[in-house]
C-alpha cells in the first residue's frame, strides 16, 4: 500500500465531488426555474397573449431556492453544535470506566495515539450496548473530539488492532472529516426542505388557485428530489473517499497493515456469523467505522466502500475474514 500516494489520491478526490456538489446545487437553481416556469406557463402565459413572468420571478425562485439549501444547512448544522460529548451520548456512548480493564486499555491506547500524532487528546467513550465492532469520532474540532467504540470492538479486538481502529478515528479528527460531514448533511437536509415545500404546495387548504398551487407544488418536489439524490450521492462519494484516506492514515501512524486491516478483516466475520451493531439513525452513518444501513437503493448510495476493497486497499491483495475469537 503506498501510504501518502492514497491520502493524496483521497484528497484530490474529495475536493473534486466537493466541487461537484456545488455544481449540483447551481444545476439545482437552474432546474426549479425551469420546472417553475414550466408550471407557470402552463396555467397562465402560455395560454393568454401577450402574458408574461411576474418581476423579478427568476431572481425570486433563485433566492428562495438558495435559502432554502443555505437555511437547512444552517439548521442541522445549529442542531448538533452542541458538541462532540453531546452527541456521542445521544449515540448511547459513556465515558470509560476506568475500574474495567478493557475500556481503560481503550483509553491509555487514545492517549497514546493522541501523543504519536501531535494531536490533542480526544474524549474515550464506549457504546456498551452495543456488541458489534465499530467506532466513530464526532465533534467540530480537536478542543470538541471524541471517539468512541464499541463493547463488541472491546471484546474482540487485540490491542494492535484497537490501536488501529483508534489511529483510523484520529485521522477523522485531524483530517476535519466530522464537520464536512455534518456540513454536507446540512445541504442535502436543505434540499430535501425544498422537496417538502413542494409537497406542502401540491395539496394547499384553499381551493382558490389550486391549480397553480399544485403544479407549482409538482414542479417543486421533482426538483428537490433530483438534487435531493444528487446531493446524497454525493455525500455518499465523499464519505466513502474519507474511509479510504482514515484508513491509510491508520497504517501510517501504526506502521502496522494488521492493525486496521486486522479490524475490517474481523468485520467482515462478524456479518457471516450474525453480530451486527445497533441501528443508527442515516444521519450519523457517515461518522461509523462500518456502516450499519441495510437496503440501500444502488451501491452509489453507500456511506462507506465495501469491506473487500478497503482490505485490499490496505494489504495489496485480497485477504480472508479474521474469526471472532475474544482479545
Amino acid at each position: 500500500m503506498l501510504i501518502f500516494e492514497s491520502q493524496r489520491e483521497a484528497r484530490v478526490r474529495t475536493l473534486r465531488l466537493l466541487v461537484a456538489f456545488g455544481v449540483a446545487v447551481l444545476l439545482l437553481v437552474v432546474l426549479v426555474n425551469a420546472a417553475l416556469a414550466l408550471a407557470w406557463g402552463l396555467t397562465w402565459s402560455f395560454w393568454v397573449p401577450g402574458a408574461a413572468y411576474p418581476r423579478y420571478f427568476f431572481e425570486v425562485n433563485t433566492a428562495v431556492t438558495l435559502l432554502f439549501v443555505l437555511g437547512g444547512w444552517w439548521l442541522e448544522t445549529s442542531r448538533l453544535s452542541s458538541g462532540g460529548q453531546a452527541l456521542a451520548e445521544q449515540m448511547g456512548a459513556r465515558l470509560v470506566h476506568s475500574g474495567d480493564f478493557a475500556e481503560q486499555r481503550f483509553a491509555n491506547i487514545v492517549d497514546e495515539m493522541a501523543i504519536s500524532s501531535g494531536m490533542k487528546r480526544p474524549v474515550a467513550m464506549v457504546m456498551a450496548r452495543d456488541e458489534g465492532i465499530n467506532a466513530f469520532a464526532a465533534g467540530w474540532d480537536e478542543d470538541d473530539a471524541v471517539v468512541a467504540v464499541t463493547s463488541g470492538a472491546l471484546e474482540h479486538l487485540s490491542r494492535d488492532e484497537l490501536q488501529g481502529l483508534v489511529a483510523h478515528e484520529f485521522s477523522h479528527i485531524r483530517e476535519g472529516d466530522t464537520r464536512l460531514n455534518m456540513r454536507l448533511v446540512g445541504m442535502v437536509f436543505g434540499l430535501e426542505m425544498l422537496f417538502r415545500m413542494g409537497q406542502d404546495l401540491a395539496e394547499p387548504d384553499i381551493r382558490e388557485h389550486r391549480t397553480l398551487a399544485t403544479l407549482l407544488g409538482l414542479a417543486l418536489m421533482g426538483a428537490g428530489w433530483l438534487g435531493w439524490m444528487a446531493g446524497h450521492a454525493l455525500q455518499a462519494a465523499v464519505s466513502r473517499q474519507r474511509e479510504f484516506l482514515a484508513d491509510a492514515r491508520s497504517v501510517q501512524w501504526t506502521r502496522s497493515r494488521d492493525g486496521i486491516g486486522g479490524v475490517l478483516r474481523k468485520v467482515m466475520s462478524q456479518r457471516h456469523e450474525g453480530v451486527q451493531s445497533r441501528r443508527i439513525g442515516s444521519m450519523v452513518q457517515h461518522m461509523l467505522l462500518v456502516g450499519t444501513e441495510e437496503g440501500r437503493m444502488a451501491h452509489w448510495f453507500d456511506s462507506h466502500p465495501s469491506l473487500e476493497e478497503r482490505v485490499r486497499r490496505v494489504y495489496g491483495r485480497r485477504m480472508a475474514p479474521l474469526p471472532l475469537n475474544q482479545a
